[in-house]
């Protein structure tokens, strides 16, 4: 019935992409970056933005963004709601570490810190369009709240049932505040349906927060 937009193993992984050794060489010392990124139904991905990076994480981020941009076409394994691929938003959290001379790489499919942590088998739910879901994408605020477009980000927490159901969501924050990026986020949140979170391979009822951010028009 379900299944979550999934990093693959494969030469066209992401984790198979990234150079490691190359890291190392310039100087990249323990980090971890969070990113989200729209994947399509084949896999593909569409968009991608990197936050919340962690002291001198420069050089991961860089690297995320190299080996997730269309010239290196990194493959997922797409989203499945009802037996049909869709197209999804995948949250994931990228760790680097150097351990007895050796990098140690990990992507994991969540962005809870409690969950990093433990470095639990936990995938947090995904946004999709289509079928039942009614959601678009963000989209930037409009009219008189926002009357000088500046960056902007909202953070919202979900409570999302093991069908992919959206059961509860509240405003955490938004920054700038007053312009209208709690409200956008909000609005276009509300209509989504999901691919449940799954802990262990079995779907289950998740509490998560998801950052938005948003771009100025011509920046």
């Amino acid at each position: 019935m379900y299944r979550p937009i999934l990093l693959g193993a494969g030469p066209e992984a992401l984790i198979n992409r990234i150079d490691t050794a190359g890291l190392i060489k310039q100087g990249q010392k323990d980090a971890a970056i969070m990113f989200s990124c729209s994947v399509k139904k084949d896999g593909t991905v569409l968009s991608v933005s990197t936050y919340r990076g962690t002291p001198d994480s420069k050089l991961l981020e860089q690297e995320i963004l190299k080996k997730m941009s269309a010239a290196a076409n990194p493959k997922f394994i797409p989203a499945i709601y009802n037996r049909i691929p869709v197209d999804a938003i995948y949250y994931g959290t990228v760790t680097f570490a150097i351990v007895n001379d050796k990098p140690r790489l990990r992507i994991f499919s969540n962005q809870e810190r409690a969950e990093l942590v433990k470095e639990n088998d936990f995938i947090g739910p995904q946004p999709f369009w289509g079928a039942d879901s009614k959601f678009n994408g963000f989209h930037y605020p409009t009219g008189d709240s926002a009357p000088v477009q500046v960056d902007g980000s909202a953070e919202l927490e979900l409570k999302v049932d093991a069908t992919g159901s959206l059961r509860d969501l509240k405003l955490l924050s938004e920054q700038p505040p007053f312009l209208g990026f709690g409200d956008a986020a909000f609005e276009d949140m509300s209509k989504a349906k999901f691919i449940p979170a799954f802990r262990d391979g079995k779907p289950v009822e998740s509490d998560v927060k998801i950052p938005i951010y948003y771009k100025a028009q011509g920046f």
